[in-house]
């Protein structure tokens, strides 16, 4: 499957983006998804992870409360609405798959996700 994600930009503190990832080549809904973020010179962090259905999901602590994860599979789509963005959230942003069939779970490691974005650019301004 290929994953593009979009929907990157400059929001000032206390704005609010929404992330896309569009998947291409196979059935989407048969993929969790996951999103994860790199700030420069940090690794790449858990952001946010969702089950085929979108019925199991996970974020991490930091965004917990301000992000969303949202999929519509016959879309192929996966969404991050991000609300009260904060200077921390300054990353590039990646989406990424992995196929579990209709096992339902959510997966919080990158080393999980065989399937990769290219990486769409956040950028928070206080």
């Amino acid at each position: 499957v290929q994953l593009q994600a979009s929907g990157g930009g400059s929001v000032q503190a206390g704005g609010s983006l929404r992330l896309s990832c569009a998947a291409s080549g196979r059935t989407f809904s048969d993929y969790a998804v996951g999103w994860f973020r790199q700030a420069p010179g940090k690794e790449r962090e858990f952001v946010i992870a969702s089950s085929w259905s979108g019925g199991s999901t996970s974020y991490s602590a930091s965004v917990q409360g301000r992000f969303t994860i949202s999929r519509d599979n016959a879309k192929n789509t996966v969404y991050l609405q991000m609300n009260n963005l904060k200077p921390d959230d300054t990353a590039v942003y990646y989406c990424a798959a992995k196929y579990t069939g209709k096992s339902d779970y959510y997966l919080r490691t990158a080393g999980s996700y065989n399937y990769w974005g290219q990486g769409t650019e956040v950028t928070v301004s206080s």
